[in-house]
């Protein structure tokens, strides 16, 4: 993959003017970012520009600009009709030429080796798109290999795998990533450590850490502020400082944080959650050291979750900018929008718990009509299933309508579902081309699009899907 790199990085050299096309989620965010810094450094022409997806005509006409196009975090569901371009992306390749397509305006080869010349994406090389590396680690490798002095770019790529859930598996970040939190390192741009895994740790007053808590969620205070302020004064922490202001995690003592983390273990255990998912409540946490501590850039989880609330609600460039290093004008603007983003997702979990979530088999799905965003029925999904609003032994489904007429379908699942053999990926895949849509992504979280009218049979296949992976 280096050498692929490298092969890219010469082309990169060559050429002045290129147009960056990137996802909008914060791995896409991340990812265009380092390949726009990358080009910036190198004193290129560019232009960055963010999708929700890629399809025929939006590359048709991408090809039409007549820059040398750069796609970061998209770009492999399409390598086979995508022509001359840069691809550094993460999700499964599609290489063959489709004989129909052959002379096609879109399609240029039926050569693999052509399709792949400037193409890093893990899973061409035997690796896991979904555990190794992500769309920006990728980005990074290309931008690490045109200079060594982009080593400073690894914070970002680091922050799109953890927004891409990349050390969700294991507790901690594998393959490619370590080898990228070792340039990191070495730069003095990232520190890791083990430590809580909940999201606020670095802004969140303590017990609206635990009161907001839904990966893992804790019965009896999850949701309740009441129950989390009495469950750290029942273990004996103090809620305010000497000032009188609340404490956050970083304010406690080691003494503490133990005496939190062993309370919550014991309410899990009590609760009948199984070592595994206790086990997670410890993890790998990664933090960007040329950010102020407190803040909401200082951790790469939190980095991400400003991310997706600029891009779900189409201000990637908002995303970009404070990624480029803007503390000013648009890091306030992405503040802004991520408490938008947090009042959003208290609506619609309010919608989706009065409609009720329903059971089918195997399965279980909820239909946002037009009334849910579809940049984040995913999100949704996934803290519906992680917070106990829905069933914790089956995965979830999410329809909702898109502005085009057509529905868009949001997987999510839990690890212990994928050990026993669930892929999500795959059930996206062969369920949407059957009803003649398109779909794909990771093992544990994936989507697509089918046309409107077809959830039932939707849900027919899948059903049916799960089932036989579970009982492989």
């Amino acid at each position: 993959m280096w050498k692929r790199a490298e092969k890219i990085a010469e082309r990169i050299r060559k050429e002045d003017d290129f147009l960056v096309v990137t996802h909008i989620d914060a791995d896409g965010i991340t990812a265009g970012s380092i390949a726009a810094e990358t080009l910036k450094n190198l004193d290129k022409d560019f232009e960055i520009r963010f999708l929700k997806q890629l399809d025929p005509l939006t590359l048709q006409a991408l090809k039409e600009d007549g820059r040398l196009l750069w796609f970061t975090d998209l770009g492999s569901g399409m390598a086979n009709v995508i022509g001359d371009a840069i691809i550094t992306d993460h999700h499964e390749p599609v290489l063959d030429v489709p004989l129909e397509k052959r002379g096609d305006i879109l399609a240029y080869t039926d050569t693999v080796e052509k399709v792949t010349e400037y193409h890093l994406n893990p899973h061409l090389f035997g690796l896991n798109g979904s555990t190794d590396i992500s769309g920006a680690g990728t980005a990074f490798m290309v931008a690490y290999s045109v200079s060594k002095d982009n080593a400073y770019l690894s914070a970002l790529a680091i922050v799109g795998a953890v927004g891409d859930m990349q050390a969700l598996k294991t507790g901690r970040l594998e393959g490619l990533n370590r080898e990228i939190l070792d340039i990191g390192k070495k730069a003095g741009v990232l520190e890791w450590k083990m430590d809580i895994s909940l999201y606020g740790r670095e802004t969140r007053e303590l017990h609206r850490m635990l009161q907001y808590a839904s990966e893992p969620p804790f019965p009896g205070i999850t949701g309740d502020e009441e129950a989390a302020i009495a469950f750290l004064l029942e273990i004996g922490i103090d809620l305010k400082d000497e000032r009188g202001e609340w404490r956050r995690w970083g304010d406690l003592a080691d003494w503490e944080r133990k005496r939190v983390i062993n309370g919550l273990m014991n309410l899990m255990l009590d609760s009948g959650y199984d070592a595994r998912d206790v086990q997670s409540l410890i993890s790998e946490v990664y933090l960007l050291t040329k950010e102020e501590e407190g803040t909401v850039l200082h951790d790469a989880n939190e980095f991400s979750t400003l991310l997706n609330s600029c891009g779900r609600y189409g201000f990637g460039d908002v995303g970009y900018r404070v990624c480029a290093g803007d503390r000013g004008e648009y890091l306030k603007k992405a503040l802004d929008l991520l408490q938008g983003h947090r009042r959003v997702l208290v609506e619609m979990l309010g919608f989706i718990q009065d409609g009720g979530i329903r059971e089918y088999g195997s399965i279980q799905y909820f239909h946002g009509g037009d009334s849910i965003p579809e940049e984040i029925t995913g999100t949704l999904a996934g803290m519906a299933l992680s917070s106990g609003m829905a069933a914790s032994d089956r995965p979830i489904f999410a329809f909702t309508t898109k502005d085009d007429g057509n529905i868009k379908v949001s997987g999510r699942a839990t690890q212990s579902m994928v050990n026993k053999g669930l892929r999500l990926d795959e059930i996206m895949n062969r369920a949407a081309e059957q009803l003649g849509g398109a779909g794909g992504g990771h093992d544990i979280a994936a989507g697509a699009t089918i046309p409107a009218g077809k959830e039932e049979e939707f849900l027919k296949i899948a059903d049916e899907m799960v089932r036989s992976q579970m009982k492989k």
